[in-house]
């Protein structure tokens, strides 16, 4: 536990000035957990990023995160960087004539996927500090919220099993403690910055979408928990130490941040 602790501590002392800078400071940092990511996820299954395919997967990452405007300027108006990731896809699907059919289209898949589920998260964290802090913390604190209640109710009245074939120690009970802690979290922030004001949406709006947020972090928790015991690994790193890897930190931001922006709220 005190290990947890420091290493919080000294985590957060580097990302909320991070943070708070925004620009150029988030979107390299992110660019680097994405590339971060991308090595935790081959590792996990046994494969190097310092690979034909990894290096791929890596840029693909990058190239997802990193925006337009700043960083591929050279592209023409009506070009944005997907273009450029589907590139890298074809150039992974292209490997399987070079190679005779030895590279084959179930091992491009997984480089493809890897770079987009890490990419288009933090694509989307990126574009969540760019609408303003206001808004990346919102993200944050609703992710936060759900971890912490889910953990606290969990731990006393949790009995009934959420899904005990990926994650056995999480309850439904927790779950719901989760959502309710998001709800008073969310109920707290907007008075501070009005829902109407920061997302155009009145409370009510706000507030089911809250309860959808804390949902889909949950199951983005439950998916990478899943691909852990797919490769039957404890922590999908070591980098963090006493809370794993960044994927560990990031699995539920990797799925609230598109969701936002799926409904307009970034």
């Amino acid at each position: 536990m005190r290990q947890r602790v420091i290493t919080a501590v000294v985590a957060l002392a580097l990302f909320i000035p991070i943070l708070w800078l925004g620009g150029l400071a988030v979107e390299l940092v992110a660019a680097l957990l994405a590339v971060i990511g991308v090595y935790e996820l081959f590792r996990m299954k046994g494969l190097t990023l310092l690979s034909f395919e990894g290096i791929l997967a890596a840029i693909g990452a990058v190239v997802l995160v990193l925006p337009k405007e700043r960083w591929f300027f050279f592209l023409s108006e009506g070009t944005d960087t997907f273009m450029l990731f589907y590139l890298i896809v074809m150039i992974l699907l292209g490997t399987a004539v070079i190679s005779k059919n030895t590279y084959t289209i179930d091992e491009a898949g997984f480089p493809v996927i890897v770079s987009l589920y890490v990419g288009m998260g933090f694509q989307n964290f990126v574009n969540a500090r760019t609408e303003g802090l206001p808004v990346l913390l919102f993200g944050l604190f609703i992710v936060w919220a759900t971890d912490i209640g889910a953990y606290m109710v969990g731990r006393k009245y949790g009995k009934h099993k959420l899904s005990p074939d990926v994650s056995p120690n999480k309850t439904i009970e927790g779950a719901l403690g989760g959502i309710g802690s998001a709800l008073v979290v969310a109920i707290l922030y907007f008075l501070l910055y009005p829902s109407t004001e920061l997302f155009g949406h009145g409370l009510f709006v706000m507030l089911l979408l809250t309860i959808l947020l804390s949902i889909v972090g949950q199951f983005g928790d439950l998916v990478e928990s899943s691909i852990k015991r797919h490769y039957d690994v404890k922590d999908s790193g070591n980098i963090l130490p006493g809370h794993g890897g960044i994927l560990d930190r990031f699995d539920s931001l990797l799925f609230v941040f598109p969701i936002m922006h799926l409904f307009g709220l970034i």
